[in-house]
């Protein structure tokens, strides 16, 4: 049996996705080449390009007046993509500051357009009521899952103006209403495929506002009127993502994906929660579903948790450096039989260090 990979990104792929990308890696389709070897305008490969943009719509339930766009950079390109798309120089523009990926948001932002932070937390969501909203802010911008702390929303703030959402560790981990958005942009290196692709899912009458300087592989008009094939796009990321796709609607859908990702989460927060060694710093109401964080509170005995954990299998368990402790991120492909074991090792290694102490 393969490791469990808990990392965060670039994080682990579907099994069945793998071993099907292995066994076309050298003759896709018949046409005596890989994927990566296909010119991405053969008719061949602009059947896989639909095809995908119709599953990812199928299975999001994206309304047709939003385009779907395929970008270069990942996520964090967007962070400047998002102002240079929707604000001209001057404009007031809200962001919450949930954590390290919305301060980074909020720094490239604050480049391009006049940020206000409606509110800041890093271990919770303020209550909406608290939130210092602009009266004339050109949009919101939430990050909706944040990977390093493990804060997820739970549900959307309701705003007049276009929500923004950084959706790249939670996104097609449950069924979402699209249409509450004006955008929701993803890296794939979580729940998606390889790292380098981005999603850009927005709303039509947001696209052709672009600010003059922004440059042309910034412009989400530049994408939306090329099929994102203004450039070569990254063909195998491409390709995969598609692959993951087909799988997401195999597995019945994003509910689903749900109801898996509930029972995965709640396994290990139950064994957090009654321990007497692991702790969870978030507001349980916003716990993340994708990112469970948790710590013993001893550095060193944090090392020895992660050590013997990759002993056992139970790989990339280590917090990120901000926030330290231990992070098991369990996305789609994780299965619950991965989680088990988790929270199993959990369970064996608290026993252990009891006695020990």
């Amino acid at each position: 049996m393969r490791p469990f990979n808990f990392s965060a990104g670039p994080a682990m792929l579907p099994e069945a996705v793998m071993r099907q990308a292995q066994s076309e890696f050298l003759d896709w389709q018949g046409t005596g080449m890989s994927v990566m070897e296909v010119s991405h305008r053969s008719p061949e490969f602009m059947a896989l390009a639909h095809h995908m943009e119709a599953t990812l719509r199928e299975i999001m339930q994206i309304p047709d007046n939003y385009k779907v766009l395929l970008t270069h950079g990942g996520a964090s390109l967007q962070f400047a993509g998002v102002p240079l798309n929707l604000a001209q120089q001057g404009d007031v523009v809200d962001y919450l500051n949930t954590g390290v990926w919305s301060t980074k948001a909020i720094k490239e932002a604050s480049r391009y357009a006049q940020v206000n932070v409606v509110a800041k937390a890093d271990t919770t969501i303020p209550d909406f009521e608290s939130w210092q909203l602009s009266d004339n802010a050109k949009y919101l911008h939430i990050c909706s899952n944040e990977t390093i702390t493990g804060v997820e929303f739970q549900e959307e703030p309701a705003v007049s103006v276009p929500l923004i959402a950084d959706m790249s560790s939670n996104i097609l981990s449950r069924p979402i209403d699209v249409s509450k958005y004006g955008v929701i942009y993803a890296g794939a290196q979580k729940n998606i495929g390889p790292a380098g692709l981005a999603i850009v899912i927005v709303r039509e009458d947001l696209i052709g506002q672009a600010r003059t300087e922004t440059p042309t592989l910034m412009n989400w008009q530049t994408y939306a009127e090329n099929e994102s094939m203004f450039n070569t796009p990254a063909t195998y990321s491409w390709y995969l993502a598609s692959l993951v796709f087909d799988w997401i609607k195999e597995q019945g859908g994003l509910q689903v994906m749900a109801e898996v990702n509930q029972r995965k989460a709640a396994r290990l927060y139950e064994v957090i929660d009654q321990s007497e060694l692991y702790v969870n710093k978030v507001d349980p109401r916003y716990r993340s579903r994708m990112n469970v964080t948790f710590t013993t509170q001893d550095d060193e005995l944090d090392k020895q948790f992660i050590a013997e954990a990759k002993a056992a299998g139970l790989l990339s368990l280590k917090g990120h450096k901000v926030f330290g402790g231990m992070r098991a991120s369990i996305y789609n492909a994780m299965p619950e039989e991965g989680v088990i074991a988790l929270a199993e090792f959990m369970q064996q290694f608290e026993q252990t260090h009891r006695k020990a102490g």
